[in-house]
């Protein structure tokens, strides 16, 4: 081989070798995109609240005494525990009190008269059947006989007289105890106090008719809980009592806790433009699950409308309209777009008909520049 023919050969391998420096060096650097495997597992339809829900118990109540007065009893304070039927506080009723002995004492007395005025009907009634069995004899005349009868019967009639007296003055002693419960505020039902407005020697007055005031005690069952919270109205039609829910609240971070729809609201509120929403009642499935919740925690409701096990999913991020997505190819590092066949789906997953199998990836990332069909891709979920 001669100097020259070598010569040649060196300078076209030091061209080529220059050449491909030179691609490399001007060749793009790979687009990084987020991959995800296409899984088995399960896929749920959903329906959730589209405003922040707020937890509520299931019994709470805004007490007032029936009428007006000056406190002069405040037996419980706030965050005090009671029972049904514990006294919170009263007014001052000395003179109901003192109405109410009365009314005692009056019932009292008409009663004894009533009973009084009952056994004479009873001995006059016997003296006329006395000297009726007399007459045959002619030991007794026709109008001593008459005088009897019409004496038993006219004490008989004062006897029910006086009887019904009594019933009367029962009665003025119901309203009177009646008037004195007015003055006190009883416990409905087994509860914690949230709110006191009131102290001793303040003068409380109940809410006027069209006028809101605030209560005397708020009190409020802690031992029940549900979560109430809007959804839109486009989801309301599907959403059934009874469907199974899934609770969440921000106080207990990402935990969620079952439950399920208890009810629906019978008509459609329209408070804000365009956002029409219907309010559902979620209460909370398994007790033992239930954390310590205070009323009025915010909370979110997702309700399970279908679930569809062991099907093909992919994260709903990577559907694109078609449907369609596209796919990573470790091999060849490049994108693809493909058609797909899509069924149902929530925020999370969308379950896949056709078009993919199982551990073909796809991209997540598709905001990212330079994601489209054919580029050159890597995937950095597999970087160090």
């Amino acid at each position: 081989m001669s100097k020259n023919y070598k010569r040649i050969i060196s300078i076209i391998l030091l061209a080529l070798i220059g050449l491909y420096v030179t691609f490399q060096w001007s060749k793009p650097e790979p687009i990084k995109v987020s991959v995800k495997p296409v899984e088995r597992g399960v896929v749920e339809s959903t329906a959730a609240n589209t405003r922040a829900g707020t937890v509520k118990a299931c019994r709470r109540a805004g007490l007032s005494t029936a009428m007006g007065g000056q406190i002069t009893r405040l037996s419980v304070k706030k965050g005090a525990r009671v029972q049904a039927g514990e006294l919170l506080l009263s007014l001052w009723n000395d003179d109901l009190q003192a109405q109410v002995i009365l009314a005692e004492e009056q019932a009292h007395a008409a009663k004894a008269q009533a009973e009084s005025i009952c056994i004479q009907a009873d001995i006059a009634q016997r003296e006329a059947q006395r000297l009726q069995k007399l007459k045959a004899s002619g030991a007794t005349s026709v109008e001593q006989i008459d005088q009897a009868v019409s004496r038993a019967k006219s004490t008989r009639a004062d006897c029910a007289s006086a009887q019904a007296s009594a019933k009367v003055s029962r009665a003025q002693m119901d309203v009177a105890g009646a008037n004195l419960a007015r003055t006190l505020l009883i416990a409905p039902f087994d509860g914690v106090v949230a709110e006191i407005n009131g102290e001793l020697n303040e003068f409380v007055t109940p809410s006027p008719p069209g006028i809101v005031t605030l209560p005397a005690i708020d009190l409020i069952d802690d031992s029940c809980f549900y979560v109430t919270a809007p959804i839109d109205e486009v989801d309301a039609p599907a959403v059934e009592v009874g469907m199974p829910a899934r609770i969440s609240m921000d106080a207990f971070s990402n935990k969620r806790f079952p439950g399920q729809v208890k009810r629906i609201a019978d008509y459609v509120l329209d408070r804000e433009k365009q956002a029409r929403t219907v309010d559902i009642e979620v209460s909370f499935s398994d007790p033992s699950q239930q954390p310590r919740l205070l009323a009025g925690y915010s909370a979110d409701a997702e309700i399970i409308l279908s679930s569809h096990q062991d099907v093909l999913r992919i994260p709903t991020t990577a559907v694109m309209e078609g449907p369609r997505v596209m796919l990573y190819s470790a091999a060849t590092e490049t994108l693809e777009l493909r058609d797909i066949k899509t069924g149902i789906s929530n925020w999370d997953y969308t379950e896949i008909l056709e078009g993919l199998q199982q551990d073909e990836q796809v991209v997540t990332s598709l905001d990212r520049p330079g994601v489209k069909e054919g580029a050159h891709a890597v995937a950095e979920n597999n970087q160090p």
